[in-house]
């Protein structure tokens, strides 16, 4: 059996807090998102996870697809 890290074995004890999730905001443009969005951009550079809107994710696709950190955009 595998346990969760943190070593709690409890089921449905994730280890966090119960807080709310923070809002999603467009890590390009700052647009913020208007409750859930699934269909936004999620992207980990150097270790931190990034979002970015329907708008900045088709206006750089190819840099996105080249691997491209948003910083080169």
């Amino acid at each position: 059996m595998t346990s969760l890290p943190g070593g709690s074995d409890r089921v449905g004890d994730h280890g966090g807090s119960a807080t709310e999730p923070r809002p999603l905001v467009c890590a390009r443009c700052g647009r913020p998102a208007d409750g859930a969005q699934p269909t936004w951009t999620c992207s980990v550079e150097h270790g931190t996870r990034q979002y970015f809107c329907n708008t900045c994710s088709r206006d750089h696709l190819r840099a996105i697809e080249g691997r491209l950190d948003s910083a080169w955009w």
